[in-house]
């Protein structure tokens, strides 16, 4: 309790006589002297207490507050002596009437009882209870109540495994009978994908909420088993929806984050995720982040966990006020509980409230905690449940008889068996059931996309030109751009004059025409706002006046939809994780994450593989975000090359072993993969598939292998013809050459797709052998067009069939493509390779041995002999 006192005295302070004989009976001896923090000359709005910017200085002036009231600012003085005629420095007693309340809310007994519940139905299953910290239950329903009555009416929660079940059921209010039917090992599964495990899976939920008598909205977001990986994802839907309802303060949307104690202090992205907390395009507004320590991660004690004396130690980096508690104390759990969420709904800043509890079983039900922990759990064993003693206690002080309390036990038991006898009418686990976004309107009432077509993805010409003269301005007046992006947007005005774009435009004109149709448009990762190759310039600066920008995309229809560009943080796995969020909250918004290079998409990996890559088939939902990934071998060494697409299409869901039988095939196709890999090597291909991301009748990730030197490659270039309505994505784009017109003398054919291309021309070019060679560019590598490269296989009858990549055979798209090429064409020929050496590096460092090795795969992919004595 003294911890939660001292917590508690920086938002509730007393009179300094009663306050200083409370502390200071704790504290040491020897006298704490403190120099003046400010001078009385110190403006008011330089006072952090003011603002809640620093919880630390808050204490500080506190503690001399209480030695000296006359050595603190007089604002200082002026809020001391508001609030200490009002408020005690620790929770005063509740009287018999709260109390009683308290019990007979079901705040109180909901969350034990549920857990003695599920282990007497099913004591062998894993469910990772709560048992040693049931009052998490009414911690969360005080926050959420005392949110609601503040405003908020929308709640996003994100939460480990422990405990899941039963904030589902008694927080959220999922129906009791589909959380039993989980339990049931022989009911089938629908056919909607792998799903998940019980403990996994998430939750959307309005209600009435019973203490406001307001609607509430709750959402519980879907996780991994990888602890923290949902705190951005929560974070990022939360942002969304604060966006999407003009919530520009948080006022009426809110994220509550739950967390473990080793995880908290052990995972990395839990600072990330703080990181972002105050970031102009990334803050929520404050969070209520709440940890239940159980002061033990798995089998490792806290000395072995963590350095800081406390687990909660991460949220002092952004001076997040912290009050650890009691988990055994309910009444002072509440009470910490309110004041956490008085403190955001105030301030709007993070709050961190530390549950300190145990864990009654071992990391599962089924494991044996006494291996590491003996004497630990010997005490543990010994220890009365929550309820149990707070139910002793109210009985022992009248509030309640015993009567009453086993009518109120056998209440909730009620409830829960007839919620069982319901689950056995179940036949069939539905996932959508759990959906924790679902995306009203957008599909039909049972989930299915309203059709099976996509648009034309191309625009009318004066559109096009529109935009690109939008592209090519300043649109404020009195506004001075260096002189260098000056000649970067007369480049672009010439270019539209001639009717035709580079990358930048393209992608200009693509995100353009979205906000003219309402469609939202977010591009976040690091120097987006420029682009890492200084290509893109959709933030143009003022060379006079410091931090005045202009966001030409903003100014260009009258009631268009806002376009975000933001350049985010230092950070890979925090931020792609908040995009993933943001781009959940709605179907109409293109979310699209940029990686400064392609290769560091790694460090976010948890992200994309157990998020972007299984999200739909674990969880029944889809999801549009987009990454882009600058990729290429261009001697740049090992860490700027490859964005790694093997470990994209190794994840990709298509069969190589079959050919697809389907009708509608390119949309329907879509619609099955798992996410969508594309390589495009023209500025027009580039527009489409931004476009046709939108237009599709569903949801599917996007991986884009973005280009660096071919954002200035002269003949990177194409014209307004290819982007005209009647136009489209081109997933595979043939030879158009002599080869094509005379296909039966064609002796080989390349495929290949990217970069790689141009060097290709440019070596067929060179050899004269234009009619010998055709050059098949896949721009759609998942998932694969078989359809379109049947067709191209079958155009050349006499020709050798040669894959031509830049990466290494071991990287890339080799091992992807082949099987899938060798199945279009009935395995009837070999598919021969042409690129560079298995290696361990994606790249090497020495720019003379990266144009040996360029040399060599284009020597192979032109020698007409070079596969003979392998035939």
């Amino acid at each position: 309790m003294l911890n939660l006192r001292t917590c508690a005295a920086k938002l509730r302070p007393l009179t300094a006589s009663q306050t200083v004989k409370t502390i200071f009976q704790h504290r040491p001896a020897a006298p704490r002297t403190f120099q003046q923090f400010r001078c009385y000359s110190a403006p008011v709005a330089a006072e952090p207490f003011l603002s809640g910017t620093s919880s630390n200085y808050v204490e500080e002036m506190y503690y001399a507050w209480l030695e000296n009231p006359k050595s603190v600012h007089k604002a200082f003085m002026v809020w001391m002596n508001l609030t200490s005629t009002k408020f005690s420095t620790c929770p005063q007693p509740h009287s018999s009437v709260e109390m009683n309340r308290l019990f007979h809310s079901g705040k109180s007994s909901v969350g034990w009882r549920f857990e003695e519940f599920l282990h007497r139905k099913w004591s062998s299953e894993k469910r990772f209870g709560l048992e040693g910290c049931e009052v998490l239950i009414p911690a969360l329903k005080t926050i959420i109540d005392k949110s609601s009555e503040k405003g908020v009416d929308y709640v996003i929660m994100g939460m480990p495994h422990r405990g899941r079940l039963n904030v589902l059921a008694n927080v959220i209010r999922k129906e009791l009978e589909q959380i039993f039917c989980q339990f049931d090992s022989k009911l089938e599964a629908a056919d909607e994908g792998s799903g998940d495990v019980k403990y996994h899976l998430g939750m959307y939920h309005r209600r009435i909420n019973r203490v406001t008598d307001r609607n509430i909205t709750l959402s519980l977001v879907a996780n991994p088993s990888h602890l923290e990986a949902a705190d951005p994802v929560v974070q990022g839907k939360t942002k969304a929806e604060q966006f999407y309802c003009g919530d520009t303060e948080g006022k009426k949307v809110m994220s509550i984050l739950l967390h473990g104690d080793a995880a908290f202090a052990g995972q990395g992205i839990v600072y990330e995720t703080f990181h972002l907390s105050d970031l102009p395009s990334y803050t929520t507004h404050g969070t209520v982040h709440v940890v239940v320590n159980n002061q033990i991660g798995f089998t490792t004690d806290p000395r072995m966990a963590r350095s800081s004396p406390y687990p909660t130690d991460v949220a002092r980096v952004v001076n997040a006020p912290i009050f650890h508690v009691n988990a055994d104390d309910p009444e002072a759990v509440v009470y910490v509980c309110n004041v956490a969420a008085e403190w955001r709904s105030t301030f709007h800043k993070d709050v961190v409230v530390d549950l300190v509890c145990y864990r009654r079983n071992g990391h599962n039900e089924m494991d044996e905690p006494m291996f590491t922990q003996p004497l630990m759990y010997k005490q543990i064993r010994k220890q009365k449940p929550v309820l149990q003693k707070y139910a002793e206690l109210l009985i022992s002080q009248g509030v309640v008889n015993q009567p009453e309390y086993e009518e109120e036990i056998a209440k909730y038991d009620k409830i829960c068996e007839e919620a069982h006898a319901r689950s056995k009418d179940e036949k069939i686990l539905h996932i959508k059931h759990w959906l924790d976004s679902p995306w009203p309107g957008f599909f039909t009432l049972d989930g299915q996309p309203r059709s099976m077509t996509c648009p034309s993805t191309g625009l009318n010409e004066e559109d096009l030109t529109h935009i690109g003269q939008v592209a090519s301005s300043v649109p404020v007046e009195d506004f001075t751009i260096h002189g260098g992006l000056s000649r970067i947007l007369k480049t672009r005005g010439e270019m539209v004059k001639n009717r035709t774009v580079d990358w930048a435009l393209a992608e200009y004109m693509a995100f353009g025409s979205l906000l003219k149709e309402g469609i939202h448009i977010r591009l976040s990762g690091q120097d987006v706002e420029r682009g890492t190759f200084s290509h893109r310039h959709h933030v143009l600066h003022d060379q006079n006046v410091d931090k005045r920008t202009c966001i030409p995309m903003n100014h260009l229809w009258p009631n268009q939809a806002p376009y975000t560009v933001c350049n985010s943080s230092l950070s890979e796995y925090g931020v792609l994780g908040f995009e993933l969020g943001f781009a959940m909250a709605s179907p109409n918004a293109l979310v699209l994450w940029e990686a400064q290079f392609g290769d560091f998409h790694n460090t976010a990996q948890c992200i994309i593989d157990q998020f972007i890559c299984p999200g739909q088939a674990k969880w029944v939902r889809q999801n549009g975000i987009v990454l882009l990934l600058p990729h290429g071998m261009e001697g740049m060494g090992p860490e700027h090359s490859s964005a790694r697409p093997e470990r994209f299409l190794q994840m990709c869901n298509d069969d190589p072993d079959v050919f697809p039988k389907l009708d509608d095939f390119d949309v329907r196709q879509l619609y099955e993969c798992n996410w969508i890999v594309v390589n495009c090597s023209t500025p027009a291909n580039f527009f489409h598939v931004l476009r046709r991301q939108i237009l599709l009748p569903f949801r599917k990730p996007l991986i884009i292998f973005t280009p660096k030197s071919l954002l200035r490659h002269p003949e990177a270039r194409s014209s307004f013809d290819d982007m005209l309505p009647g136009t489209h994505f081109l997933r595979v784009i043939p030879d158009s050459g002599p080869a094509a017109h005379n296909p039966e003398q064609v002796k080989r054919v390349l495929f290949c797709t990217g970069k790689v291309y141009y060097d290709l021309t440019r070596e067929r070019k060179a050899r004269q052998m234009e009619a010998d060679v055709a050059i098949t560019r896949v721009e759609q590598l998942s998932p694969f067009p078989f359809d379109l490269l049947l067709r191209e296989a079958e155009k050349y009858p006499a020709a050798e069939l040669v894959w031509c990549q830049e990466e290494h055979k071991n990287q890339g798209y080799y091992d992807y493509v082949k099987p899938r090429l060798r199945t279009t064409i009935n395995r009837a020929k070999p598919v021969w390779y042409a690129g560079r050496e298995p290696a361990a590096a994606p790249a090497t460092g020495n720019k003379k041995t990266h144009l040996t090795e360029l040399q060599r795969l284009l020597d192979t992919a032109f020698n007409l002999d070079a596969f003979k004595d392998l035939a």
